[in-house]
């Protein structure tokens, strides 16, 4: 299940061509491709950089004049396409917090 307190994360046999804003995703394990448009591209960008998809979130919603309902399903139903085809992984968000130690 995807939660924006997932990161995400490309497969390590995913290979990523950007040209022109735009970016190819190949699996090369199932030979299935995706191209993404300007706007995907940035989602993807954004959601595999940042430490939570909720970060990613946040700054689609500061970059884009768009409803918050609308983006949150817009960005979920990419990253579900993406992580269906092999193309994307998600797992917990990492603990940022200090761990005490002693």
């Amino acid at each position: 299940m995807l939660t924006l307190s997932n990161r995400a994360q490309v497969p390590s046999h995913v290979l990523v061509r950007l040209l022109d804003n735009e970016a190819v995703l190949l699996n090369l394990t199932s030979e299935r491709y995706f191209g993404l448009d300007q706007t995907g591209t940035r989602m993807w960008q954004l959601a595999t950089a940042a430490p939570s998809i909720e970060v990613a979130y946040q700054q689609l919603l500061a970059e884009y004049d768009v409803a918050p309902e609308q983006l949150l399903e817009h960005l979920n139903e990419l990253l579900t396409t993406l992580v269906e085809n092999g193309l994307l992984e998600v797992a917990p968000a990492e603990d940022t917090a200090a761990t005490p130690t002693g």
